[in-house]
């Protein structure tokens, strides 16, 4: 499947890349041709209006224009479609040029071919309508001018430029093909470690769902051999199927927490939170648990600490860690500390208790991850408490870490903006 979604993606990045390529060098040719074309029709425009035409005789030039161009054909066209070279020298040289002439009419500059060459062509009417000598001495009434220039080094410019442009297109293809392959497996790389992580969850899921279900199963099965006992006999077994059943419902109701949370349902309810009352409401409820194992629970707060936050998953979160605590601690004190600490409120829970190896504390908010995985099973964990905690933290825009020695006891720090 990831296969398949790689190859769909280097096809699109493929195409991408080929795509604005191509509109690169369209547009690159397309300026050139532009530039070289636009220099070629303004020198056409100019010496056509350099010409004048004096007392109905004679066609001269501007006195500040240059008299020779070899690139450049001017004709005059009269009123019945004769026309007449301005430079009789080179009427041999323009045997294509009057031929060019009776082509076209009055316009914008047009691109002809003929005999081999390529000319630009621009005519454009003479607005003073007067009497010349022809070639021959006689009237010729002027009607427009002609200016033609050949424009075969502007066309094999073009022509190397579009050769230039093909090849680099050709080796392009190659190198964006790699590229774009090269781009889908980067950009699979998050999207294979996060289907590694859910099929390992869906593993994880089905083995802590499949736990409770054959210890309910084989208890049922034992209550069913035996249907003339009483409930009070059976109480074990029953007990079992109960107990099962609840954690069984408590690990569904995680799993749901937490598709809700990887599909971005389940939002904050963000109201005016009072930390210090927050604090209080947890350390009287976790209390009672506390004194049976013999450990010494207190909150240090300073000052008044209120923030934005949805009130019911701050509880959760700290529900979350301070049983995490008491769970693991045999012996000594757990202290809840609050303080403001710039525009961050900051909650930390200290224990004394085993503490986490090194190696396992990059691990801790992976959903199923259990550091001592026996107790956590003993204690009724499933390993995903510190996932939803992490979730409830990031959701708030704050930040969480763990500090942790073996044997001294672990540290959760965590910040929360107080406007998020």
């Amino acid at each position: 499947m990831l296969q398949k979604i790689m190859r769909t993606l280097a096809t699109l990045n493929s195409l991408v890349f080929l795509l604005i390529f191509a509109v690169f060098g369209a547009i690159v040719y397309g300026y050139v041709a532009y530039r070289l074309f636009d220099e070629v029709d303004h020198s056409l425009q100019a010496k056509a209006e350099e010409f004048l035409i004096v007392d109905g005789k004679m066609a001269i030039v501007k006195p500040d224009s240059v008299l020779f161009d070899p690139r450049i054909f001017i004709l005059l066209r009269d009123t019945n479609g004769l026309l007449i070279s301005l430079y009789p020298s080179r009427l041999d040289e323009g045997n294509n040029v009057k031929e060019l002439a009776a082509q076209v009419g009055t316009g914008p500059p047009v691109t002809k071919r003929i005999h081999g060459h390529i000319y630009r062509v621009y005519s454009q009417p003479y607005r003073i309508p007067d009497a010349v000598l022809d070639e021959f001495g006689e009237p010729f009434t002027v009607r427009d001018i002609i200016a033609i220039g050949i424009v075969d080094s502007e066309t094999a410019l073009l022509k190397s430029l579009l050769i230039v442009i093909g090849v680099a297109m050709s080796i392009g293809i190659l190198l964006i093909i790699s590229a774009g392959f090269y781009l889908a497996r980067r950009a699979l790389v998050p999207i294979r470690n996060i289907w590694k992580k859910q099929q390992q969850f869906v593993a994880d899921a089905s083995h802590e769902l499949r736990t409770p279900l054959t210890i309910i199963k084989s208890n049922a099965e034992l209550v069913l051999r035996h249907p003339g006992h009483s409930i009070q006999e059976e109480s074990i077994r029953i007990t079992n199927i109960v107990r099962e059943s609840v954690r069984m419902n408590k690990l569904i109701s995680t799993l749901l927490t937490l598709a809700r949370a990887d599909g971005e349902e389940a939002e904050l309810n963000k109201t005016s939170t009072n930390v210090n009352q927050l604090i209080q409401a947890v350390v009287e409820q976790f209390q009672p648990l506390a004194d049976l194992k013999g450990l010494a629970l207190t909150a240090e707060v300073e000052g008044e600490l209120v923030l934005a936050a949805d009130k019911d998953r701050l509880h959760q979160l700290m529900v979350i860690i301070l049983d995490n605590a008491i769970k693991y601690t045999t012996a000594g004190q757990i202290v809840i500390r609050g303080r403001l600490k710039g525009t961050n409120v900051q909650l930390q829970i200290i224990d004394s208790g085993h503490g986490i190896l090194p190696e396992d504390i990059p691990h801790i908010f992976d959903r199923f991850y259990r550091v001592d995985k026996a107790r956590s099973r003993e204690e009724g964990g499933i390993g995903l408490g510190l996932s939803i905690a992490e979730w409830i933290v990031h959701k708030h825009e704050g930040k969480i870490k763990v500090e942790s020695t073996v044997g001294q006891g672990t540290c959760f720090t965590i910040l929360l903006p107080v406007n998020s």
